[in-house]
């Protein structure tokens, strides 16, 4: 049996294949299409190309861990908190662990554990929305 060899590459260095390909993985997964054909025709590749590289290539997160770990320091401010469990929930999150230091000098740390599993975005689209809600200061990957 060969030994596979896997690299984490950029996506934008990578032939538009490739990337029509996960295009077309998305919308099968995000239930826009039912029917790979209709998928494969919307994005402009033939059935017989996803399927030869479907197996081939993932997200960087698809493969990873289903738990996501973030390390975040809020303002303290009434409803930031809420805001970003409000986030996750439309994410289709399940929060696993939630812990918040004591507010000091105006701002608390947190970190949360989230089970990934059924997120219905990409952790890097979820993780830039809660970085852009007002009182968010830092948000980061704990690996």
């Amino acid at each position: 049996m060969q030994n596979k060899k896997y690299y984490v590459v950029e996506a934008g260095v990578l032939p538009e294949v490739f990337i029509k390909v996960m295009e077309v993985k998305k919308l099968l997964n995000q239930g826009k299409y039912n029917r790979v054909n209709d998928a494969v025709k919307e994005v402009g590749i033939s059935r017989s190309t996803y399927y030869k590289y479907k197996d081939s290539i993932f997200e960087f997160y698809e493969n990873k861990t289903q738990i996501l770990t973030l390390a975040m320091i809020l303002d303290h401010i009434s409803g930031v908190l809420s805001k970003i469990l409000d986030v996750v929930a439309k994410a289709n999150g399940n929060i696993l662990t939630i812990n918040q230091s004591i507010p000091q000098e105006d701002f608390a740390m947190v970190s949360m554990s989230i089970d990934t599993i059924a997120l219905n975005q990409n952790p890097d689209e979820l993780i830039d929305i809660i970085k852009n809600l007002p009182g968010v200061r830092k948000i980061q990957i704990i690996k």
